[in-house]
């Protein structure tokens, strides 16, 4: 009985923090931000973001540039609003027009940061988008 009864506390408690949040966002109610940027051989090209609601994360890839370059890494990481050296949360390896990371998120700052996973011999160029509450 006590278990159950503590279940129940902890479910409302859940509840009334979520609303008092602002609930989780709809994920047609998400903005898209536009990314674009360059990766060297070797290197990672990061950017921030910030999330006021907890709702879904859907990082794709759009285009790579040039066209003999099949993939890059894309990694979404905790920010702390001046830096991307956070923990990992997830990361893929995207081509073009594909979705590298799709989850739940929380509010707080994030980066992306997109990288040379093949050893590039020239820089490759990238359009991505990040869909979040």
């Amino acid at each position: 009985m006590v278990f159950r009864f503590s279940a129940a506390c902890a479910l409302v408690l859940a509840g009334l923090l979520s609303m008092s949040c602002g609930g989780i966002v709809d994920p047609s109610q998400n903005q898209v931000e536009p990314f674009s940027g360059t990766v060297n051989p070797g290197s990672f090209s990061a950017r921030a973001f910030s999330s006021s609601k907890t709702g879904e994360i859907t990082i794709k890839m759009l285009t790579i540039t040039p066209a003999s370059v099949p993939y890059l890494g894309v990694q979404w990481v905790q920010g702390d609003g001046t830096s991307c050296n956070g923990a990992p949360l997830q990361a893929q390896i995207a081509g073009p027009n594909s979705t590298a990371i799709s989850a739940q998120i929380v509010s707080g700052q994030y980066c992306v940061v997109v990288s040379d996973v093949i050893g590039l011999a020239q820089p490759a160029n990238y359009t991505l988008t990040v869909s979040h509450p």
